[in-house]
This record gives structure tokens, C-alpha cells and sequence, in this order.
């Protein structure tokens, strides 16, 4: 099973969407890797720069109501990973791009509006995730832990590494 958690950014917005996450233009690209240089790209947000340290160094994304929504592509959560996030954390997510991240072996973490609102206060740096406790600690200008809820068949694809492992050792 894979480390969750590490050095975060927070995206300060609600509707991140699918092509903002990956551009439609590289859709044509035949490998993850390929993927890698684009994420991001094309987010409008007030002071984010899609090729900063911050973005480069990220094992978590913060972000606010419906992340990942738009079209449904798998590439979305494959930038992600191929970038060494794996884990984001949000509101709400659309529900094809929630599904894709647990396919992939990836956390998609859903808190309340008050539990976010308490991490963006702090500045975290870094997130700390307990997937058995299901706990996050957050530290920054400050500290704040919560719980996190995940249903059990959810928890079994992340702890596989994904679907394909899941079905590998299970089926």
C-alpha cells in the first residue's frame, strides 16, 4: 500500500473541472507520462502558476465544492497521479471523477464546508493521512486533525493500489 499524504497546495475554488485538470488537447496522448507536463494548465485561479515548486512538489490538492467536475475522462486522475498526487480534498467531487480516483488507487476525501474552511485558515504545508484511523492532521500556520468517512469497498480499492490490483487478488 502507498504513503497518503505529503507537502499540499490548496486551490481555492469551487468547479474545478476535467479540462482545467488535463486540457481536451492532450486527450491523444497514449501514456500517463506523456500526460505529466500539462496538469493543470489551464486552471484560472488568482496567483497559481501551473508550473510553480508548490504544484511540483504536491502529494495533496485542497479544493473547494465539485472538484473534478465536467467531462468524464479517466486522464483527469491520471495527471494527477503521474504527478505524485495522490490524494485530494474537498467538499464534494463529481461522481465519474471520484469513482475514476478509487479505480486508480487514489483518495478522494469529501469533508464539510466547515472542515475545509478550517484547513484553508491554517495554511497547511502538509497533510498527514491515517487511512486505517481514517484521520487527517493538516500543519501549517496552525494545526487541525478530522475524520474523514470512506466506505469500506472505497478504502479496499486504495489499500489494492486500485481496481486491476483489487480484481487481481480478489476474482
Amino acid at each position: 500500500m502507498k504513503d497518503f499524504g505529503g507537502p499540499c497546495i490548496l486551490l481555492d475554488r469551487n468547479d474545478i473541472n476535467t479540462d482545467e485538470i488535463i486540457p481536451a488537447k492532450y486527450l491523444t496522448e497514449n501514456t500517463k507520462m506523456a500526460l505529466k507536463p500539462f496538469l493543470l494548465e489551464d486552471l484560472q485561479l488568482e496567483g497559481f502558476d501551473p508550473q510553480s515548486e508548490i504544484l511540483q512538489e504536491a502529494k495533496v490538492i485542497i479544493s473547494r465544492q465539485n472538484f473534478g467536475c465536467g467531462s468524464s475522462r479517466e486522464h483527469a486522475v491520471w495527471v494527477l497521479e503521474v504527478n505524485g498526487i495522490n490524494v485530494v480534498i474537498a467538499e464534494n467531487f463529481a461522481r465519474i471523477f471520484r469513482q475514476n480516483a478509487f479505480n486508480c488507487g487514489m483518495l478522494a476525501i469529501e469533508l464539510s464546508q466547515m472542515e475545509i474552511a478550517a484547513i484553508f485558515a491554517i495554511q497547511p504545508t502538509n497533510i498527514a493521512i491515517d487511512l486505517e484511523q481514517q484521520k487527517i492532521s493538516a500543519s501549517g500556520a496552525g494545526e487541525y486533525t478530522c475524520d474523514f468517512e470512506l466506505n469500506p469497498f472505497d478504502k479496499e480499492l486504495v489499500k489494492a493500489g486500485g481496481w486491476l490490483p483489487y480484481a487481481d487478488k480478489n476474482y
